[in-house]
């Protein structure tokens, strides 16, 4: 015979449904916990199978290099922007001497935003762009900075807009090294160079520059100093004189800029449309595509997360891997009593 419990059973409210029993109460929550680790589950694989469709697609257009997909795409203008540090990039010069021999494109207007870059980017740039102008028009814009290397690559348009305020020119080249000695020296710190011969460590960090060193530098310095201002002086058709006076590394705004023949009018792409109509027949409502000088990849995930589609799943991923984390494998965690290693941020 049972004995009777000293407390009384647990009674509900008048009016109300009885209270379930504790056992039952307790199937219920982890039947509840399984349905939401079974929905986040699914959720991930939704995210993973959308990612997944977007690296295939990555991979599929990466192979034709920066955006190339709008090249057989009926009568058009490629515009090809250019920000940044410029440096080589060889798929970009495959794109620029893909466009040249499409028939779909009529023309390119070069959208320069660059402080500069290396010599052997501007320079590898440069002739693209040549190439392309030897077999359709090309026209340069200039946006808040257009300087040094990112003025060289505009040399080979046929004619270069400026805003008023656009700083531009700087044409010269730079050559830099630090001396640590001091840094080193108090530090109680010495490097020391084995070397096959006296210029391979000039410049160096940790020595100062020798005679011999400084002489060999500057001829480098020199050379493509010389190579910088024929591309300008070839480019704007100027005496090489003419040229060595203005580049001495100084920065112009547009109006200088125009005012010393480096530039041929103040405008922007609005302006450089009417030119490719008037000189070309090219009609100003003619579609504009880009040319991206960064490839699909770097746009969607890179480079600052890249354009606007890079930024935005940028910004939208880390929310969705915290929803699906925090309301599946999150509880999953905390079900199985390991929450205090990890959580997902609140």
């Amino acid at each position: 015979m049972a004995t009777p419990s000293p407390w009384p059973a647990p009674q509900s409210p008048a009016g109300t449904t009885p209270m379930a029993p504790a056992g039952l109460e307790a199937d219920l929550l982890l039947d509840r916990r399984r349905l939401k680790r079974s929905r986040g589950l699914w959720r991930l694989l939704a995210v993973l199978a959308v990612l997944g469709g977007m690296g295939l697609a990555v991979a599929a257009l990466d192979e034709d290099g920066p955006s190339l997909a709008g090249l057989g795409n009926g009568p058009h203008i490629l515009r090809l922007t250019v920000s940044g540090t410029i440096t080589d990039d060889r798929r970009l010069v495959e794109a620029i001497d893909r466009a040249a021999k499409s028939d779909s494109v009529r023309g390119m207007i070069l959208a320069v935003d660059s402080p500069g870059g290396t010599v052997a980017g501007g320079e590898s740039l440069h002739d693209a762009l040549a190439r392309f102008r030897a077999a359709k028009p090309l026209v340069a814009t200039f946006g808040g900075t257009a300087a040094s290397a990112g003025y060289m690559i505009a040399m080979p348009a046929e004619r270069i807009f400026a805003r008023e305020g656009s700083v531009t020119g700087s044409i010269g080249v730079l050559l830099q090294s630090f001396d640590a000695q001091e840094a080193m020296r108090s530090l109680g710190l010495r490097a020391e160079a084995i070397t096959s011969g006296p210029l391979k460590d000039q410049p160096s960090p940790f020595r100062p520059l020798t005679d011999e060193g400084r002489a060999a530098l500057r001829a480098v310095v020199q050379d493509l100093y010389a190579q910088f201002v024929h591309r300008v002086a070839e480019g704007r058709h100027m005496p090489e004189d003419q040229v060595r006076a203005l580049a001495d590394g100084r920065i112009m705004t547009g109006r200088q800029a125009l005012s010393a023949g480096l530039v041929d009018a103040i405008g922007g792409e609005r302006e450089a449309r009417a030119h490719l109509s008037a000189a070309h027949k090219i009609a100003e409502d003619l579609p504009v595509r880009e040319l991206r000088a960064r490839d699909l990849r770097e746009r969607t995930f890179g480079a600052s997360i890249g354009t606007a589609l890079g930024e935005t799943l940028a910004a939208a991923l880390p929310h969705i891997v915290k929803s699906v984390v925090s309301e599946g494998l999150g509880t999953v965690l905390h079900v199985d009593g390991t929450g205090a290693l990890w959580q997902p941020p609140r």
